[in-house]
């Protein structure tokens, strides 16, 4: 189940695994519209609980234009991840440009700790993006 996820960073036991895919079917190119959705699944490989307080992405685009997102929880939720357990979800960001990327951390608590975990940053790339860029 690993294989299907691009991008992993672990934080103090816990792993955050990121699956992006373009959706041509909820874009417009002409209208300036790109879609990708990003599975996440959030391992927890502690000793004890955590629990997802918040989050923070740093999304940028082609044109190298950043927006900040903070907030609580995902989606709706402020899971608690058992030891040896995992959360996952989907969600959604749109582009006015054919790629970009995202990256971030989820803010989490352990026994009433607070810590930073990863999300590692991850390229958003349309088939019209052209060729990759060095």
């Amino acid at each position: 189940m690993k294989a299907l996820f691009t991008h992993a960073a672990t934080t103090a036991d816990v792993t955050v695994r990121v699956n992006p895919r373009y959706q041509p079917e909820h874009s417009d190119p002409k209208a300036g519209r790109f879609v990708w959705s990003y599975h996440i699944r959030i391992e927890n490989a502690g000793a004890a609980s955590v629990q997802l307080i918040a989050r923070h992405w740093v999304i940028t685009d082609g044109a190298g234009q950043i927006e900040e997102i903070s907030g609580p929880g995902v989606v709706g939720e402020t899971p608690v991840i058992a030891p040896g357990q995992a959360f996952d979800y989907v969600s959604g960001c749109p582009l006015t440009t054919p790629l970009g990327s995202m990256q971030g951390h989820y803010v989490m608590n352990r026994d009433g700790v607070s810590f930073e975990a990863a999300i590692p940053l991850f390229a958003l790339t349309s088939p019209l993006a052209g060729p990759a860029r060095h």
